[in-house]
């Protein structure tokens, strides 16, 4: 494989954001890339969008689900399409900066490493700056992972030739965090590029908009991906919370 890094976007009815995120991923300093887009079956004027891009733009590779198979489904599907050596993950309403790729590739090779992310700023649903910044411990370790998810999905990259394509059960909830733990306990420990490289947008209607549904998918973490029983798990996810609650709000900052 060349240094070519593959994108892996699922959508689904994502019509108000798409363009925002194809237009950040154009913009890349580093053009060597292809963006693989599975749709989940959108409702909407999605893959109309996409389809127009794609058009004008041969790096941008459109693939449609025929019926609405989840997310996870999705990612797994855009994954396998992937040819690049670097796997780059970015969700369908977030948006990247333009020095994103080139940055991270750049000290990727610089500490050796075969997994990073970064931190990042967040936006409302109308673009709006937050003026929040989510940062992470600077060595990352698979303990702290283990107990809090430091890694935001839409700056993680991995290197294929060094782990291969990685998939996981789609109907598995948080499957980002569970790919993290994957990757992060062949390698022990990685760190993240200390600056903001792409933008997360907050939506009223996403999975962590309800804290009650968090809890439930990371209790099931603990319990079916690592296989504790239920008692352990409880015991497990109170030390979560007070990680979340205690440790986690110390690398979340205003701006």
């Amino acid at each position: 494989m060349s240094e070519l890094v593959s994108i892996i976007i699922p959508t689904y009815n994502t019509e108000k954001f798409i363009e925002s995120t194809l237009q950040s991923v154009q913009k890349q300093t580093y053009k060597i890339w292809e963006m693989i887009l599975v749709d989940d079956a959108s409702t909407d004027q999605t893959v109309a969008i996409i389809e127009r891009y794609a058009q004008k733009d041969d790096r941008i590779k459109l693939f449609k689900l025929s019926k609405n198979s989840g997310n996870g489904f999705a990612r797994n599907v855009a994954v396998e399409k992937a040819t690049g050596k670097y796997i780059a993950y970015l969700d369908a309403d977030d948006v990247w900066l333009p020095e994103k790729l080139e940055k991270q590739i750049d000290f990727l090779k610089a500490n050796n490493l075969p997994f990073t992310f970064s931190f990042y700023d967040c936006i409302d649903e109308e673009g709006n700056n937050l003026h929040r910044r989510v940062e992470a411990p600077l060595n990352l370790t698979y303990r702290q992972l283990f107990f809090c998810n430091y890694v935001g999905n839409l700056t993680a990259i991995y290197d294929a030739e060094y782990f291969g394509k990685i998939t996981l059960p789609a109907s598995q909830k948080r499957q980002d965090w569970r790919l993290w733990l994957t990757i992060v306990k062949q390698i022990k420990t990685t760190k993240p590029v200390p600056e903001p490289l792409a933008f997360y947008r907050i939506r009223k209607d996403s999975i962590s908009s309800s804290k009650f549904k968090l809890i439930k998918h990371n209790f099931e973490v603990y319990r079916q991906f690592h296989g504790y029983n239920s008692v352990s798990s409880v015991f497990l996810m109170i030390r979560f919370l007070i990680t979340q609650l205690v440790i986690k709000p110390r690398y979340i900052k205003k701006i």
